[in-house]
Parts: structure tokens; sequence; C-alpha cells
């Protein structure tokens, strides 16, 4: 067994973030990580990262990876690669992580194992995901150069997006059969301009062009859409974290500075948040990384 004073589940931005923190207060740190970043679909696709201050336009893994080199330079860091998938607390209170065939002993544990986002069932859309189909108008919506933008409903956190994207764009809204607005929501989409398109979708093709059932094409210079997320990994309610239920999916329920509500477990992330990116990550990450050191010093 490997006795770790802090364990980092996850080394996408928010786990190394903490990791960081953990390992400027000279602390040991081991990070574990299975390199499936929820981002590395815009990698494939040779698209770039947005938003994320000094780091604008640049390919998300070329973020990690000089991330990693930068971490990895603190002596008292040690990285694993694998998926962690069992977890418990032992009886001395420590935190016992299993790796592989490997188990891991540690004082304090930060999760920041990410989510998954499950699409709406729409032919053609999960192959242009993050290519041409995204979920995040902050992110990406400057990059549809204000022309026509497709919404694809998958839940009422399409009203969202047709109020918010036409400060980007040009937005037809797809309801196809996922959402109904009320009155009151069609009259705030019509002040905001978006037109409504009740046809359903038989699949998209090109760049971002809807088929629609009836036999029209309608061609965007990209789409948005609301997918459900999922954690990762199971280990937050092997441990007993609290959940919350967010519009997007569950996350893990934190306080100020990223604690569970399981003694010595903290988390972060979009794990640990209803809907975030890379920058709010990071951020959650060093306020991690603060919270777990502060509370070893007890």
């Amino acid at each position: 067994m490997m006795h770790i004073d802090f364990a980092v589940i996850g080394g996408s931005y928010a786990g190394m973030a903490a990791a960081l923190q953990l390992a400027r207060a000279r602390r040991q740190v081991l990070v574990v990580d299975a390199g499936q970043r929820r981002n590395r679909f815009v990698d494939a696709a040779g698209e770039t990262s947005h938003g994320f201050l000094s780091q604008d336009g640049r390919a998300p893994a070329e973020i990690a990876a000089d991330a990693r080199e930068q971490l990895m330079n603190y002596p008292s860091v040690e990285w694993m690669h694998g998926s962690a998938s069992d977890a418990r607390v032992a009886a001395d209170g420590r935190l016992e992580i299993k790796v592989g065939s490997e188990t891991i002993s540690a004082g304090r544990l930060i999760l920041a194992t990410g989510v998954r986002d499950e699409l709406p069932p729409v032919p053609g859309l999960a192959e242009r995901w993050g290519r041409s189909v995204f979920h995040c108008p902050y992110c990406h919506g400057y990059e549809m150069n204000a022309g026509p933008i497709g919404i694809i409903a998958a839940s009422p956190l399409a009203l969202h997006h047709a109020l918010m994207l036409p400060d980007w764009g040009s937005p037809t809204l797809f309801l196809n059969g996922a959402y109904t607005p009320t009155e009151e929501e069609l009259a705030s989409i019509a002040r905001r301009g978006t037109q409504i398109e009740p046809a359903l979708i038989a699949r998209i093709d090109g760049v971002a062009d809807v088929v629609l059932q009836d036999g029209r094409t309608m061609r965007f210079n990209g789409l948005f859409t609301q997918p459900h997320t999922v954690l990762t990994s199971p280990i937050a309610e092997q441990l007993g974290c609290a959940l919350e239920d967010g519009p997007m999916g569950r996350f893990i329920k934190v306080d100020d500075f990223k604690a569970t509500s399981v003694p010595n477990v903290f988390a972060c992330g979009d794990a640990a948040r209803a809907a975030g990116n890379v920058t709010l990550a990071v951020a959650d990450g060093a306020m991690a990384g603060f919270g777990a050191h502060r509370g070893s010093m007890g």
C-alpha cells in the first residue's frame, strides 16, 4: 500500500491547480489521472480553447501539457496514470483508493474527477461535438462570427441559449420535440430576436447543417445544445459525499473551501459545480488545494 499526504484524483485543469498549491506548500502530493479531459474532443477537432486569460486561442492539450510540466518541476509531486475504481474511509480516518492493482492511502483526498456529457440523440451531433457543436456561448460564441447559430433543444435550458446567443449571432431554436416554451417564454425569445423552428430534426450534415424531417436544410456557423452531465467516477458516492441536483446533472456538494460532506475529502472542477469552464476549474482547484492544506494543519 502506498501512503501519501495528499492524493488528487483527476489530472486535468482543476486537479493540477489543486496539486500546485499543495506542492508550493511543500507537501507530498500524488496525482492520479486517466487522461480523459472533458474538452479532449476540441483537441481531436484541431480547435482551440477560448476565454482563459493568457491562454486564449491555444489548444487545450497544449495548456494541459504546459501545466503538467510546470507541476512536475516540484519534487514532492508524483504522477500516476490510471483510473481510481474504488474508495473507502478506513478505520483510522485515512482515505483508501484503489488504482488498478494498487491501493493508495491518503491523509486527504481531492476529487477532480470531472463529468461526462450525454448529448441528445440527434444523428450526426456527437460526431461534431467540440468541432461545430458546443454548449458554452462564453467559450465558443465569439467564433460564430456574428452569423447564423442553431440551438438544438434538449431540455428547458434551451431557453437560456435562446436568450443569450443573440449577443453572438442570429440564432434559430429547434424545439425538436424536447422543449415546449410557455407563452411568457415565447415572448421573451421573440424580444431577443431568436427564431423558433418546431419541425423535427432528421440529422446534422456538413459542418453545422440541420436537415429537417420535412426535407429542408438550414445552414449555420455552429450549433449549441444542452448536454446532460454525469459524474465520471463513482468515488464520491462510494465515500458517501453528498450530491446536489443541478440543471445539467448531479454534482458533488462542497463548501467555500471545496470541502465535501466527508471529512478530509475535497472536490473541485466540473464534478463539484453546476456548470463550469477552464477558468472556473482552475480557480476551484486552487481553492481546493488551499482548503485541503488548511485542514491538515489542525
